[in-house]
């Protein structure tokens, strides 16, 4: 390969409007936004919306599938079919493990790693056949949180109005119907980190079990996967609550060695230069090389994490 960027972080404020795409539930006729509590920069506790790490790795697997898919990537049956089960619905591939002592787990990831891409950089935990093998993630998400004072959140009444119903009998919720449903708009705090270097990495036995050209493969599908996540954020209610992307901004940071490559929360005013601070710190250790590329728009992201897919 020609860097060896062993794994990169992305800290970013990303600027959302009217969008509804992560929500706790339904009472009634009235959908909740999902509301967490944090501690922000002063230290003090408050209440703000946010969108689950659940939920934006599902988005970036989605991704990551189809474009598996369209440039050949092997699949296992589960994946394939976006199945959450993922390999433990592979019936071919669980008979060809059937004479592997179930507690045999550096056996069985030797031959997940190879067999399913998805399985290798999202993880994956076996449970078929009485067994317990896990393969943990190549990428890291942590929630998308408002910026609790630059953030809000307010509840619209829609209707459904059916004029051939409307004076019939209601059943099956045939006829008029008044619901409640959020919107938020506000600057969230995004962090990330992809241990690249993982990428057909065996854990148990520390050593690859796929050859450097399907590595870089892989790796170059994670990258692709991240930036149709951030060009286009999936999530609830997106047939007439597609979120408005005002503006993203923040820090790509990689590394080279086993330093990891490092990330500060956006919820902090000052997180940028102080990014920039520890890695100048980080490299004054030998073999350190530690670098930070800045970001003002979706382009020069989008241009940051390119460069990188091109340069392995």
């Amino acid at each position: 390969m020609k860097n060896d960027i062993k794994s990169f972080s992305l800290s970013a404020q990303v600027t959302l409007d009217m969008h509804c795409l992560n929500n706790e539930g339904t009472e009634g006729n009235y959908v909740k936004a999902r509301m967490v509590h944090i501690v922000d920069q002063f230290g003090e506790i408050r209440e703000t919306n946010a969108i689950s790490g659940d939920m934006l790795k599902h988005i970036q697997t989605e991704s990551l599938i189809s474009i598996a898919k369209e440039t050949g990537l092997p699949l296992c049956a589960g994946c394939n079919k976006g199945n959450a089960n993922r390999i433990n619905v592979d019936r071919p591939f669980l008979k060809s493990i059937e004479k592997i002592d179930s507690k045999n787990n550096i056996q069985i990831l030797n031959e997940v790693i190879p067999y399913c891409t998805v399985d290798d950089l999202a993880g994956v935990l076996i449970t078929e056949g009485r067994r317990s093998v896990a393969r943990k993630s190549v990428v890291e998400f942590g929630w998308l949180l408002g910026i609790p004072e630059r953030t809000t959140t307010e509840s619209h009444l829609h209707v459904k109005f059916d004029t051939a119903t409307a004076n019939a009998e209601n059943n099956g919720n045939r006829g008029p119907i008044l619901f409640y449903r959020p919107s938020n708009s506000g600057v969230y705090a995004l962090v990330m980190h992809v241990e690249l270097n993982r990428v057909g990495y065996h854990d148990g036995v520390r050593q690859y079990v796929i050859d450097d050209e399907e590595r870089k493969k892989r790796q170059i599908a994670m990258i692709r996967s991240i930036i149709h996540m951030l060009i286009s954020i999936n999530g609830a209610h997106k047939s007439t609550d597609h979120p408005h992307l005002l503006s993203i901004n923040g820090v790509v940071t990689t590394s080279t060695n086993m330093t990891p490559a490092p990330t500060l929360s956006p919820l902090k005013d000052t997180y940028e230069q102080e990014i920039i601070a520890v890695a100048e710190q980080l490299n004054r250790w030998p073999g350190n090389k530690v670098h930070c590329n800045q970001f003002n728009n979706l382009a020069q992201l989008v241009a940051i994490l390119t460069d990188l897919a091109e340069s392995l």
